[in-house]
């Protein structure tokens, strides 16, 4: 929870070059007034797109309301529907903003269930919504609607590195296990040519031991799932999977993967060895401590492993870099032995909000009729 509130007060605190980020150093006079001149003394337009961003929240992580911060120093109201399970981090925020002097009428907060969300949506010119990949296909295409589903984020470990994965351990752990596997950015995915079987013992010996513990504990590493028989579905959709050929559950042997409780349960951090992308569970996620090694000839892996948020590959191979560089369905890609989960929030998450919020259009201007 720390490390997700630090997240927060990070992009608080530096909303300043979050935003000379993403306006590639733009005098945000312009965005404000809508015109003006830019560093080059070319004149330029922006127009608003809508006058209030409409906000369907999940319930996965404090650390996801960081895309919506600065939406309010942008000029442009919020409508906010919280996750079911963790409307906390909106009202807070929204009261931290309304100390600080925001009107209470630039942001406006509708808890509530789908109906709800979906009266978000259809009430809102722009808006952000979170969920499956069912809701990211739903809207795929709908330019009115920016759609955050799943991340499946990926470690690459290339030929040139993978006979020295006994290195990088750790950095896949910090990757699986950080906030409890809950977030977009954590990896569900290892993907390498050789020594497969070797990295998902390690990884099994590392985080297969861990139980769950209360949540006031500061040793805590699991999150738990609280919504009725969410973790029952999930445990018994990998229980389906790992009895498939060429799939290895390689955290059996720690113990009972669903601890449940009167109120809640828990899934403890699972590894699965997959011999193949063929096989169904390699193109999984869950909200959880969970991961796949995947098995895969790297001149393969690019094409088989389909949509990224994040992928982190381990190479010097400037041939692979180049590969990586030019595929599309990688979102964020890092060069080296980084964690998925280490992200630069002064780049965009995932699309750029200013373009999403704003649309660029050509502008002159007589300079003896308008002054800018």
């Amino acid at each position: 929870m720390q490390v997700q509130l630090e997240k927060n007060r990070f992009v608080l605190h530096n909303l300043d070059k979050v935003f000379d980020s993403l306006t590639r150093g733009l005098d945000l006079n312009i965005l404000s007034r809508g015109y003006g001149v830019e560093a080059r003394g070319i004149p330029v337009s922006f127009q608003a797109q809508t006058p209030v961003l409409g906000m369907v929240l999940p319930s996965n992580s404090p650390g996801v309301h960081t895309l919506w911060l600065p939406i309010v120093p942008m000029q442009i109201g919020l409508v906010l529907k919280p996750g079911p399970q963790e409307p906390w981090t909106p009202y807070r925020v929204a009261e931290a903003f309304f100390q600080a002097g925001i009107p209470r009428q630039s942001i406006a907060i509708y808890p509530g269930l789908g109906d709800v969300g979906a009266a978000v949506l259809n009430g809102c010119p722009r808006s952000l919504i979170f969920g499956g990949t069912a809701t990211v296909e739903n809207y795929k295409g709908n330019p009115r609607v920016q759609a955050h589903g799943p991340g499946f984020s990926k470690i690459v470990l290339a030929d040139d590195k993978v006979d020295n994965w006994k290195a990088y351990i750790d950095m896949m752990v910090d990757s699986v296990l950080t906030n409890s596997g809950r977030g977009c950015i954590n990896c569900s995915g290892i993907w390498v040519s050789r020594h497969a079987k070797e990295i998902a013992e390690a990884l099994a010996e590392k985080m297969g031991p861990i139980e769950p513990l209360p949540p006031e504990d500061p040793n805590s590493k699991l999150a738990a799932f609280t919504v009725a028989g969410m973790a029952d579905a999930v445990f018994a959709d990998i229980e389906k999977d790992v009895k498939q050929p060429g799939t290895h559950d390689m955290t059996a042997k720690y113990g009972t993967r669903l601890v449940k409780h009167e109120r809640y349960a828990y899934l403890r951090p699972t590894v699965v060895l997959c011999d193949s992308p063929e096989v169904p569970i390699a193109k999984k996620e869950y909200m959880f401590p969970f991961c796949t090694v995947v098995q895969c000839p790297q001149e393969k892996m690019i094409e088989a492993m389909g949509p990224t948020l994040v992928c982190s590959a381990v190479t010097e191979d400037k041939k692979f870099q180049r590969e990586l560089l030019d595929n599309t369905h990688i979102d964020r890609l890092n060069i080296g032995a980084l964690p998925t989960i280490k992200l630069n929030w002064l780049q965009p998450h995932e699309g750029n909000i200013v373009d999403f919020l704003f649309r660029a259009r050509a502008f002159q201007f007589d300079k003896d009729i308008m002054k800018v």
